[in-house]
């Protein structure tokens, strides 16, 4: 697949990182998210971290503009 002049690589998330990240935008609590899968907080926690790390972002709203921007979510209009 070529990539356009401009576009940014965007790194494979796993399964998991991608549904960490879809509950992160939902602005659930890492809490939350370990007992929606059955995790441990801190397994959550390395998680967002992996998530930080991989896609070279450092805040919640990063994680969120990416997010929406690669189209892994919608906004819900009202």
């Amino acid at each position: 697949m070529t990539r356009r002049v401009g576009e940014k690589h965007r790194p494979a998330l796993s399964l998991r990182e991608g549904q960490v990240l879809e509950l992160v935008v939902e602005g659930c609590t890492n809490r939350e998210i370990a007992d929606r899968f059955s995790l441990s907080v801190r397994t959550v926690e390395t998680y967002r971290e992996r998530l930080m790390r991989k896609l070279d972002i450092h805040t919640v709203a990063g994680l969120t503009r990416y997010a929406i921007a690669s189209g892994l979510v919608k906004i819900l209009e009202k």
